[in-house]
């Protein structure tokens, strides 16, 4: 086992407290404790790394040894321990190490054999929807890769007329204890895989699984404001779990399809907007024009002498939020439009508006002023 810092091990600094210690060791045990990597020797070695640092650290006069002399401290003839000359003693342990053990008291699970756990899978799925269904809300129906019970065995597993076995291995346990120099480590019975039972003729259907591959169909309730990359959770819905135990959950991701006119602002999802084009005369004049919302169109107003640029708000029209009943608004955008394609009579209006336009007051192209005061400023 190497020299490495026992507070870089566990990943904490050297003034964490006894609290944190101990919860970034529980975090990493479980990681990878052997029960959960089974034969998996790179996680075997890193667990007794974990456990090395962690009954250092979390005993008070190891720890200050460790602080003041780093490993010398543990080294032959330095700080002992209750279990040996120098060093760690077994990890102060009397008669081996069993990770089990430690994994029971740590985790739960009151001594003796453990059952692995057979949880069924998380699963996901995506699912694309419009703007206007997130929106106002959709249920959509979806197909899913399931499992269901064997209908000839019926879930036992097990060729019909026979029947399962009590592991010969394990005794029934699920797990077996394999002796390494001193350690002792439990893993999953390699014959039963931990179940605990042994088929010795499978059943021809589902090769001994007790259940089969098949589809369902589930029906996908998509709340009103959903926004685009956010999921939704249903418990109960992934994958079956094994011999009883729970199934997984059902991960749902929304992808919401761009708008043709209409985007979310980033900032606020509950608010919308868009582009407006008109004329530069309705710009020049004001005027009444219809514009378009997620459900249906409206009346806006435009004032007279509307800029390009300007934004201008319909209040409601945006999208609720998908946890209140707040309902954003809609921004609409105003570009004034250059006509192209004139015709002669228009050319001439425009000639004659030009013309006519010369030296008009500074009040009526505020822009233009705005623009040579700025210039003045900078080559005066």
């Amino acid at each position: 086992m190497s020299n490495k810092d026992f507070y870089e091990i566990l990943g904490v600094s050297r003034s964490a407290s006894d609290d944190e210690i101990k919860k970034a060791y529980r975090k990493l045990a479980m990681k990878y404790h052997p029960d959960r990597n089974p034969d998996n020797k790179e996680a075997e070695e890193k667990f007794k790394e974990i456990q090395k640092a962690y009954d250092t650290l979390s005993d008070p006069q190891k720890k200050a040894a460790y602080d003041q002399y780093g490993h010398a401290a543990f080294e032959q003839g330095g700080f002992g321990g209750a279990g040996g000359a120098g060093g760690f003693g077994g990890f102060g342990g009397a008669g081996g190490f069993d990770f089990g053990d430690i994994f029971s008291q740590m985790f739960g699970g009151g001594g003796g054999a453990r059952q692995p756990n057979y949880q069924g899978a998380d699963m996901q799925y995506s699912v694309e929807i419009t703007l206007e269904e997130a929106a106002a809300g959709v249920k959509k129906q979806i197909t899913i890769p399931t499992y269901a019970e064997c209908d000839v065995c019926h879930g036992s597993g097990a060729k019909p007329g026979t029947k399962a076995t009590t592991c010969h291995t394990c005794g029934g346990s699920g797990t077996v204890h394999v002796r390494q120099a001193i350690f002792q480590i439990q893993q999953t019975c390699p014959t039963c895989h931990g179940s605990g039972k042994e088929i010795k003729e499978p059943c021809l259907r589902c090769h001994g699984e007790g259940r089969v591959q098949t589809t369902k169909t589930v029906e996908v309730n998509i709340p009103a404001g959903i926004d685009d990359g956010q999921r939704i959770r249903l418990t109960g819905e992934g994958e079956p779990g094994m011999h009883g135990a729970p199934a997984g959950d059902l991960y749902i991701h929304v992808s919401v399809r761009p708008h043709k006119i209409f985007q979310r602002d980033p900032e606020n999802p509950t608010d919308l907007h868009c582009e407006l084009p008109i004329s530069f005369a309705t710009a020049a004049l004001g005027g009444e024009v219809e514009v378009p919302t997620l459900n249906g169109r409206v009346k806006l107003n435009i004032p007279e002498g509307t800029q390009n640029g300007k934004r201008l708000r319909v209040k409601g029209k945006g999208v609720k939020s998908v946890r209140g009943s707040l309902v954003g608004d809609l921004y609409c955008h105003v570009v004034v439009e250059t006509p192209v394609n004139l015709t002669e009579r228009q050319k001439e209006l425009l000639v004659e508006f030009e013309k006519i336009s010369t030296g008009l007051d500074i009040s009526q192209t505020p822009r233009q002023k705005g623009f040579f005061d700025k210039l003045k400023d900078i080559f005066d």
